[in-house]
């Protein structure tokens, strides 16, 4: 761990296993943006706060394998959904804690990070999860490893909902405004090329 907070160790596990249907289909955590893909920007920012870090994929594994400690997949070859990698994440995950991020969110920060894991030890059997104005941000959260029997249970139940999964196990919030540009999610060519341009 290079962190030298106080806060519980985390392991940290960054979702890039989706079907880019929003950009054609392609890998979106491959994607260049300011001249390096998505998943080395995330990289950039998560790796000094874990010794543990995930990255979920469902395809380009040799690629991802050098920005990541673990990789994991879907049990379900369909794409079946975020769902399904926080549930792989929970079950590789070293530590107390499971910090989930989107691969399309380079502009997120540590401090931001930081402030998550601070607030989630206030509860330490409750999810947390960023609420971006009125709206929940269930891809950015922060889970006890201790849920991942409560996730498999709603799973093999039939959930798929991140968020109303995480809700309904009484996730507590970060607030951030709602138009907080560390959230903004990359996530069709537009968005990524407008972006990259303002950089």
């Amino acid at each position: 761990m290079t962190d030298s907070s106080p806060l519980p160790a985390c392991s940290i596990l960054l979702l890039a296993g989706g079907r880019g249907q929003r950009m054609g289909g392609q890998d979106k955590g491959l994607l260049e943006w300011r001249g390096q893909p998505l998943i080395a920007h995330l990289h950039a920012v998560v790796r000094p706060l874990s010794d543990d870090l995930i990255i979920s994929c469902n395809r380009n594994a040799e690629r991802y394998a050098a920005f990541a400690d673990q990789l994991v997949q879907d049990d379900d070859g369909e794409f079946p959904g975020p769902l399904a990698g926080i549930r792989a994440g929970l079950k590789a995950a070293r530590h107390p804690w499971l910090l989930v991020l989107p691969c399309d969110a380079p502009l997120i920060d540590a401090a931001l990070l930081q402030a998550m894991r601070a607030r989630a030890a206030e509860e330490p059997d409750k999810p947390l999860l960023i609420r971006r104005g009125e709206q929940w941000e269930p891809l950015f959260c922060l889970l006890p490893r201790s849920l991942a029997g409560a996730v498999e249970q709603a799973w093999q139940a039939g959930e798929r909902s991140p968020r109303r999964l995480l809700l309904q196990l009484g996730a507590q919030s970060i607030a951030c405004a709602a138009d907080d540009p560390r959230l903004a999610n990359l996530n069709t060519p537009e968005l990524l090329a407008a972006s990259a341009q303002r950089g």
